[in-house]
């Protein structure tokens, strides 16, 4: 009984020491740092292609690997991201915060290391400013229609 516990304990260490026998996904990857990045302040979504707009619609499901791309070599591994940012972010500090949680949560999960974190951010959002703008606007007019 003992013996099958020292085995068990030994196949682990052999694990996480050099992740030896354990293949893992770009896909799966590519979700880990896509939560990661959602979770970021000041990102209002991912950019990805046309492809992936269309399956998602589809679908009907959120692909939460949506603009990231993995390169995985050995135990090592690239990370770009696409990001569109909301009007107002500080976007050196929205690309810095999204390498650090990207780089911990890869590491952490799948004990790969990550070299690099790329950050390509492909567009603003402004779409929530032309809203304020347009309810103002209607604001506005309404209070024009009362004074009459």
């Amino acid at each position: 009984m003992e013996e099958n516990k020292n085995e068990e304990m030994q196949e682990v260490n052999e694990i996480e020491n050099g992740t030896e026998g354990i293949k893992i996904a770009s896909d799966v990857i590519a979700v880990i740092a896509g939560v990661a990045v959602s979770e970021v302040e000041g990102v209002y979504g991912m950019a990805g292609g046309f492809a992936g707009g269309i399956t998602e619609v589809l679908k009907g499901k959120k692909n939460l690997a949506k603009g990231i791309k993995v390169d995985v070599d050995e135990n090592k591994t690239k990370i770009d991201v696409n990001i569109i940012v909301e009007y107002g972010a500080r976007i050196p500090d929205v690309a810095f915060e999204i390498q650090n949680r990207v780089r911990t949560a890869v590491e952490n999960m799948t004990g790969l290391k990550v070299e690099e974190v790329n950050v390509h951010v492909q567009g603003v959002n402004t779409e929530s400013l032309l809203s304020e703008d347009s309810k103002e606007k209607n604001e506005g007019e309404s209070d024009q229609q009362e004074n009459l």
